[in-house]
C-alpha cells in the first residue's frame, strides 16, 4: 500500500470552493478583514507604550494601554481563527488578500480576492501569488 505524503493529506483536508460559495463569503470576509486591520492598528498605536511597560515589567509596572493592546490581540486572533474556519487562506492583512482553493480544469488553483472587490474575478496557481493573478474564464463556475 503506497504511503501518502504530506501534500496529499493537506489537499484532502482542504475545503474546495465553488465560485458561488466563495462569493457568498465576501460580506463576512469584509467584516473579518476589517477587524484584522483594526486590531493591527491598535497594536501599532500602543506598541511603544507596551514595549516600555514590558522593559519595566521586573519593576511590577504596567500600562494603561495594556487592556487596549490585549483587545487588539484578541481581535486579530478571533478574526484569523474565523477566516481559517471558513476554509479561506489569508495572504496579506494590509491588503485584505484572501485565497480560496478552487478546481479549475480539474486542477487545484486559488481564487484570489482582496478587500474592496465586490466579487471574485481572479485566480492564480497555488505556487504563484497576487502578481500571478489572472481573470477568471467566462465559463468559471
Amino acid at each position: 500500500m503506497p504511503e501518502e505524503d504530506d501534500d496529499d493529506r493537506a489537499h484532502e483536508s482542504t475545503k474546495i470552493f465553488t465560485l458561488a460559495e466563495a462569493n457568498r463569503l465576501i460580506p463576512q470576509l469584509e467584516k473579518l478583514c476589517g477587524a484584522l486591520q483594526e486590531g493591527k492598528q491598535i497594536l501599532i498605536q500602543t506598541r511603544d507604550e507596551i514595549k516600555k511597560a514590558s522593559a519595566n515589567a521586573h519593576l511590577g509596572g504596567g500600562s494603561v494601554l495594556g487592556p487596549q493592546y490585549i483587545c487588539g490581540l484578541l481581535q486579530i486572533n478571533e478574526s484569523l481563527q474565523a477566516i481559517h474556519e471558513l476554509g479561506v487562506i489569508i495572504k496579506d492583512v494590509d491588503m485584505g488578500l484572501c485565497d480560496f482553493p478552487y478546481l479549475l480544469d480539474d486542477r487545484l488553483v486559488y481564487l484570489c480576492w482582496k478587500l474592496g472587490e465586490d466579487r471574485l474575478q481572479w485566480w492564480h496557481e497555488i505556487d504563484r501569488g497576487y502578481t500571478g493573478r489572472q481573470p477568471l474564464p467566462d465559463d468559471a463556475q
